[in-house]
């Protein structure tokens, strides 16, 4: 399945989209966050699916989302 814009996503990718602020966060939340490389809210970024990527999507859950 491609995305809206044409492009076909790699395998082994997923996409993570913020969509939380980091605005009264923890230090390591938002270190969690700017580690994924997310800086503004509904961005959207591509990421290997390693269980590390994994683990910290999982550490800031209400921040940040897996998109298909």
């Amino acid at each position: 399945m491609s995305s809206r814009s044409g492009k076909k996503a790699a395998a082994g990718t997923i996409k993570v989209k913020m969509i939380g602020s980091v605005i009264g966060c923890t230090d390591r939340q938002r270190a969690t966050v700017r580690g994924l490389g997310l800086r503004r809210l509904n961005q959207v970024v591509d990421r290997k699916d390693t269980p590390e990527v994994r683990g910290m999507v999982h550490k800031v859950p209400h921040l940040v989302a897996i998109v298909g």
